[in-house]
């Protein structure tokens, strides 16, 4: 992984050495929750010049032309982050923007990252390359951070009939944690500190949870890696009443804990 890092940096700022860039790595790997089978790599790439069009359409495949140069590699696909000019960043301005995500890659006009990573980002957030930028970029503020959590409770409720997972558990833990604290913590870390708080209706499926997410490999389909074996996948289609209730138990906690919070 830390071989794959140095090639993706070393490839990124050859592309933009010209722009000024500066390269933060945050989220699992910088919390040590990185799992391979389950944790992406998180980064972000600000530049102090703009990201010319030749160089956008370079930067958009360059996870494409890794994985193809070095064939067998399991990291490059990982990595997840955005790259633009840092006035845009901060001023949530337009902009040139490489977006990297789970989904897949592509130009955008405008880049963000969610509260929680930018609390990572500016909490633990390991520089790789180039000048810090952290101390110019805003600390969430506490409306913001209760927004956030207020926006996962909601696409929970949205969305978790027709995809049940693991991670919704895990999203509600670390969103728990975060409205207690204002802070971010690792999503393992976010569940176990649920069944230590007494905050996880369903403690058996969060500990399940918690142990695939430490071997995620063991549970994976054998024939495509990228999937979760039969038993876990038929496992997490009953997950739709765990995850409502764990819900429920986030819906109060922001009633109680938010005096002019009303959802």
């Amino acid at each position: 992984m830390e071989q794959s890092i140095e090639i993706m940096v070393q490839r990124i700022t050859d592309i933009l050495k010209e722009n000024e860039p500066s390269i933060v790595l945050f989220g699992s790997v910088v919390l040590d929750d990185f799992k391979l089978g389950w944790s992406d790599i998180d980064f972000i790439c600000l530049t102090k010049k703009a990201i010319n069009n030749e160089q956008a359409n370079e930067l958009v495949n360059m996870r494409q032309t890794l994985l193809a140069e070095y064939q067998g590699n399991q990291y490059f696909r990982l990595f997840e982050g955005i790259m633009m000019t840092l006035e845009a960043f901060i001023n949530n301005a337009d902009d040139t923007v490489v977006y990297w995500g789970t989904s897949g890659q592509r130009l955008e006009n405008n880049g963000r990252l969610c509260r929680f990573g930018e609390i990572e980002l500016l909490e633990s957030g390991k520089l790789l390359f180039g000048n810090d930028f952290r101390h110019l970029i805003s600390y969430p503020t506490r409306a913001e951070v209760l927004e956030a959590i207020k926006q996962t409770y909601e696409d929970i409720r949205t969305y978790c009939t027709e995809y049940p997972c693991m991670d919704w558990l895990l999203d509600i833990a670390r969103c728990l944690y975060t409205l207690k604290t204002n802070k971010v913590i690792a999503k393992t870390k976010a569940g176990e500190w649920a069944i230590d708080e007494n905050k996880c209706p369903d403690v058996s499926v969060m500990k399940k949870i918690i142990e695939i997410r430490k071997n995620p490999l063991k549970f994976r389909d054998k024939k495509e890696p990228g999937t979760w074996n039969n038993e876990i996948q038929e496992w997490q289609k009953t997950f739709v009443p765990y995850i409502q209730r764990f819900a429920d138990v986030l819906e109060a906690e922001l009633r109680t804990g938010c005096d002019f919070y009303l959802l």
